[in-house]
């Protein structure tokens, strides 16, 4: 089965949906037989499964062959392979399709950017995603035909190994494809920047002009969207320093000087040329009350009609879950979709459903998916060990069960089989047959000094017990990370925290201290109070410092729309602009001196 979907309406788009989804394990097994008819000959399924012929095998035989003959895998199992078709390698080593495109992560966690492959069909499932997707918000939120999306979208720069493959984001990719046209064309609503704004390569200039048109437009808004929760906040963060430089374009036509972009410039001005001194006028009054408000509510007060704001506000988005709902009041916050670089998974199917509480429907088109389940194990005390995961065998979508967790596997028709893709996901539910899923954390992304092991999650729930100290004393958590510094004996962690406004040493000490005895992982607990894990380290960086991290991987070949801070982080060159920018240093006593 191709990943194809219906075209047309709203509602034939959520029928097709409900039809693969009723069938969703007859649709798995079609849909790895596809994967294996497109690419049985090359040179990594060969080396595991040799000559078998598979045309006349029954679904059921095929899916257990497969997973019988071909080991899982991670990125280091396929790294060669692509790095062979960078260099020029015109054998079929993974797809029968040529690859001529690479998706280039970000790298902010370890330091190391790596290479995934990008085909039409990537393309493709965006789109579909997208669609389906737009048809369930639009049970729900009622858009305007011809009506405008405030949309923070950022392309990257892009380069050419030298086999002469393009390398950039997915995201990149995606908005340079045919497919995205599609999406403009068919689309009810409207971006409000053109595609030079898009494709400017400077965020900063790029996003000047977003919200430039945003407001020149305000009216026609129907909803606000990023990629990421990240991207609107940057944003808005932003108008808080420019508003009055747009104010001052939108009253004259104008453009400021600090767009440089010829084409930018061009495509901008051809918009707002014509002066608007009204409508200056009265983003100006609002702007002024927002400013004595701290800018609560700052969308719906700009932009009115706006039904919405939506984005990925899932894993590591959730950070900035606090400050989107202080600038978006009252209206609405849908989580975008569940994906990756390797391939989309999931769909909101419930778009009023809060972003803490999402869950996401699997798409059984988009690839074959495997599920390994992992059982906790317990303690003397009975209380689970954080990621003291025991694996079992991997089980298909039609196994797994209400209340598990399990890590997912991908079998994509990019080139990736049996990939590991190292997300713990928990199984909510059913939308009919296709699982649901929430997000828990990535495995690998675990502060661990020697038998601790705190997840992602973890650390976002420490996190927040301690800002909570913090927003009492009327200050805001403006972003973090952290890092299990070994290299000392005993280790320990670090938390950097940059934070907005000004706090007394003993809120912060209390801060630390309130972190510190919030880990819940028995292995961190007895580690602490037997000194072999020392003091968690509260370092206060200072303000702009997670900007400076921000542009130092756009300057590398990330977009703002795909960035996001590392919860827990490795990579040097990080560490050294967060300790450079370290202004406070504390330590906790949460177990004693």
């Amino acid at each position: 089965m191709e990943p194809t979907m219906a075209n047309g309406s709203s509602s034939d788009i959520i029928s097709w949906f409900e039809d693969v989804s009723e069938n969703a394990p007859s649709v798995q097994t079609q849909t790895l037989r596809r994967i294996l008819q497109l690419n049985f000959s090359v040179e990594y399924l060969k080396k595991w499964m040799g000559e078998v012929s598979i045309e006349d095998m029954e679904d059921e035989a095929l899916e257990s062959l497969y997973t019988s003959l071909v080991p899982l895998a991670s990125h280091a199992d396929f790294e060669p392979y692509v790095q062979m078709i960078a260099d020029g390698e015109k054998a079929a080593l993974i797809t029968q399709e040529p690859i001529t495109t690479l998706s280039l992560s970000s790298g902010t966690t370890d330091g190391r950017q790596k290479y995934v492959p990008f085909t039409r069909h990537s393309s493709k499932t965006t789109l579909q995603i997208f669609k389906l997707a737009a048809a369930y918000r639009s049970r729900i939120y009622s858009i305007k035909e011809g009506g405008r999306i405030l949309e923070f979208i950022y392309s990257s720069k892009q380069f050419k190994t030298k086999g002469g493959i393009t390398v950039g984001t997915a995201t990149t990719h995606y908005y340079a494809s045919e497919e995205f046209k599609i999406k403009q064309r068919e689309t009810k609503s409207y971006i409000c920047s053109p595609e030079e704004v898009i494709s400017s390569g400077d965020y900063k200039q790029s996003t000047y002009c977003h919200l430039l048109l945003g407001l020149y437009f305000n009216d026609q808004v129907e909803f606000i969207a990023s990629t990421f929760a990240f991207s609107i906040v940057q944003s808005f963060r932003s108008f808080e320093e420019s508003w009055k430089d747009i104010c001052n374009d939108i009253r004259d036509g104008t453009l400021s000087s600090k767009i440089t972009i010829p084409s930018v410039r061009k495509a901008v001005l051809d918009i707002i040329s014509v002066p608007n001194p009204s409508l200056a006028k009265r983003v100006i009054s609002k702007c002024v009350e927002l400013e004595e408000m701290d800018w609560f509510g700052l969308i719906p007060k700009l932009w009115p009609n706006a039904k919405y704001v939506y984005s990925i506000m899932t894993g590591s988005m959730q950070h900035y879950l606090t400050k989107l709902r202080h600038y978006a009041g009252d209206l609405p916050l849908v989580s975008g979709d569940y994906g990756s670089t390797e391939s989309w998974i999931g769909v909101n199917v419930d778009p009023c459903c809060p972003p803490e509480k999402v869950s996401f429907a699997v798409v059984p088109t988009f690839s074959y998916f495997e599920f390994i389940p992992l059982n906790r194990s317990e303690n003397e005390d009975g209380k689970s060990a954080i990621d003291d995961f025991i694996e079992g065998d991997p089980v298909p979508l039609s196994n797994v069960k209400i209340g598990k967790q399990y890590e997912i596997v991908l079998t994509t028709f990019t080139g990736l089989y049996r990939y590991r893709l190292g997300d713990v996901v928990e199984v909510v539910g059913f939308h009919r047959n296709t699982p649901k899923l929430n997000f828990i954390c990535r495995r690998k992304l675990i502060l661990t000094v020697n038998i601790d092991k705190n997840t992602e999650n973890d650390l976002q729930l420490v996190v927040e017990k301690g800002s909570k100290i913090l927003r009492k004393a009327r200050a805001e958590l403006v972003d973090f990370t952290s890092h299990a510094e070994v290299v000392k004996n005993p280790g320990h962690y670090i938390i950097y925290w940059e934070i907005k406004g000004e706090v007394e040493e003993r809120i912060l000490e209390e801060c630390c201290r309130e972190m510190d005895a919030s880990f819940v992982d028995h292995g961190y607990v007895v580690s602490r109070r037997s000194n072999s894990i020392g003091p968690l380290e509260l370092c206060i960086v200072e303000k702009g410092t997670f900007k400076k991290i921000m542009e130092n991987f756009i300057a590398n070949g990330a977009a703002l729309s795909q960035f996001k801070t590392p919860r827990c982080t490795s990579n040097q060159v990080l560490l050294r602009i967060l300790n450079l920018c370290t202004i406070k240093r504390f330590h906790s006593t949460a177990y004693g001196p």
